[in-house]
């Protein structure tokens, strides 16, 4: 398939599941054991592979591997990538930040642009968390927490707006 459209492939038989009104960038990949809910949005240039759950990551360690889960109201910046974790509902995770397998980021947390999340940490509802690796700064503000729904709110209207556009349909 040409690069200038998205890519929704199947792996071992496993097709992404897709929900209503999901918008995937033209430009977008999505391979594998992967599901989105409703209202989701995979913005231009992302990859999203769930080739590796189960067939790639399995090692004596951890022969399970870990699989990426994200919750509700999750705001995912530019470049960052999340790679075997789990995300709560309502974070905002920043621009180029790195979270690793068995991370945990639990409910309503900051992590700040850049912040990079040891293999196994787990971050604790209600604070902003900074640097590499990812330290506790401070408690997130009343502002701060409420943006989580607002911004998420935004992203689905964008969504909307770009499917309506057409920049979902191939070229």
């Amino acid at each position: 398939m040409s690069s200038n459209h998205k890519d929704i492939r199947s792996y071992q038989g496993i097709t992404p599941q897709l929900g209503e009104r999901v918008f995937v960038d033209r430009s977008s990949v999505i391979i594998g054991d992967v599901a989105l809910g409703d209202d989701c949005s995979v913005w231009p240039l992302a990859v999203i592979r769930g080739d590796m759950h189960h067939i790639t990551h399995a090692s004596d360690y951890n022969p399970g591997g870990y699989p990426l889960i994200i919750g509700d109201d999750v705001t995912i910046g530019h470049q960052a990538m999340l790679h075997g974790c789990t995300i709560g509902n309502r974070v905002l995770i920043g621009m180029k930040s790195m979270i690793m397998d068995g991370a945990i980021v639990e409910d309503e947390v900051i992590v700040a642009a850049g912040a990079t999340v040891s293999p196994g940490k787990v971050l604790e509802s209600g604070f902003l968390y900074m640097g590499t690796p990812a330290k506790k700064v401070r408690a997130i503000t009343d502002k701060e927490r409420s943006f989580f729904t607002y911004g998420a709110g935004n992203y689905v209207r964008l969504k909307d707006k770009h499917m309506a556009a057409g920049y979902d349909q191939p070229f």
